[in-house]
């Protein structure tokens, strides 16, 4: 019994071995080549190609489980597509991905799981083991969604806090004499340094209103492509105030003004909850240690002294 576990133990080991030494071949570039771009004075242009490399190779590696879920048609338009542009993720190949991670993770926590029990010989039953291998297939499965979600939240939450300077920067673009696209594509260049998230999507607004689009659409198409609620009222104003021929900067400074307030409001509210939330670990983790420490003694010597009086020792 023994030799067998211990022949089970270095087939996993040669196993796992053989496959890590595998993938690392095949991603890893080769240090000669890697070297023989060094000398040529590839330097500058090699952190991006070697980027490039290894993620088309990732993708090149990962499509063949991303089919198995990827939806057949239509889902170019479905929500989902929505929420990757929330999120920030652009390209051709991250429905690839996201999908490939749903496979892999559905299949892969289960077969860990059962190579587990294998090894360990963990006595458990039918019904138990086949609980586990689903609920770890739909932990896998919605997974990736749960990181989406995050990446959107993290996302918009960051445009959402700097949106009110870029306001203020269009305010100044505005008053100092620029017309709305040559402020905004000017705001694009400038917002870089504090959101990288922001500044792309007025760079790509201005990318389009340089292509002939109509202001109001390419407007639009930020608060879409956003998500974000205080983007969809700013093009509103937006459009509103050049639709009736208002003041732009004015009603550029009350709209900042008013994303200012809310942000703070926001804050208040974020500040008031900590108190709720710092109630449940000092109740489940914190009260009962401190009376462990406080009551502990006085409770054996307690039990000491009456225990014998009671049992009449």
């Amino acid at each position: 019994m023994v030799t067998t576990e211990i022949l089970l133990l270095v087939l996993v080991f040669v196993s796992v071995a053989g496959l890590s030494l595998a993938v690392t071949g095949y991603f890893v570039p080769h240090p000669v080549q890697a070297r023989l771009r060094k000398i040529a004075g590839d330097s500058g242009d090699r952190e991006p190609e070697s980027e490039n490399a290894w993620r088309n190779r990732i993708i090149e590696a990962v499509s063949p489980a991303g089919k198995l879920s990827l939806p057949k048609e239509g889902w170019e338009k479905s929500a989902l597509r929505q929420r990757f542009m929330h999120a920030g993720f652009r390209g051709d190949k991250a429905p690839v991905l996201f999908f490939a991670a749903k496979t892999l993770l559905a299949f892969g926590l289960p077969l860990t799981f059962m190579l587990y029990a294998g090894i360990s010989r963990v006595p458990m039953g039918f019904n138990l083991v086949l609980a586990v291998i689903v609920g770890l297939a739909a932990v896998g499965y919605y997974l990736p969604n749960l990181y989406l979600r995050q990446c959107i939240d993290r996302r918009q939450r960051e445009i959402f806090e700097t949106f009110p300077d870029a306001i203020d920067l269009m305010t100044v673009a505005v008053e100092a004499g620029l017309g709305l696209d040559a402020a905004i594509a000017r705001v694009g260049q400038e917002m870089g340094v504090k959101s990288r998230a922001l500044e792309e999507e007025i760079h790509l607004v201005g990318l389009e209103l340089r292509a002939g689009a109509a202001r109001d659409q390419a407007l639009r198409n930020l608060a879409l492509r956003t998500g974000v609620a205080e983007v969809e009222l700013f093009v509103v104003m937006l459009v509103q105030s050049d639709r009736f021929g208002t003041s732009m900067a004015d009603s550029l400074r009350v709209h900042s003004d008013a994303l200012r307030t809310k942000r703070r409001l926001r804050a208040e509210e974020a500040a008031a909850k900590i108190a709720l939330k710092l109630l449940f670990p000092l109740v489940f983790c914190i009260f009962p240690s401190m009376m462990l420490v406080l009551v502990g003694p006085a409770a054996i010597s307690i039990y000491r002294v009456f225990f014998p009086i009671a049992s009449g020792s």
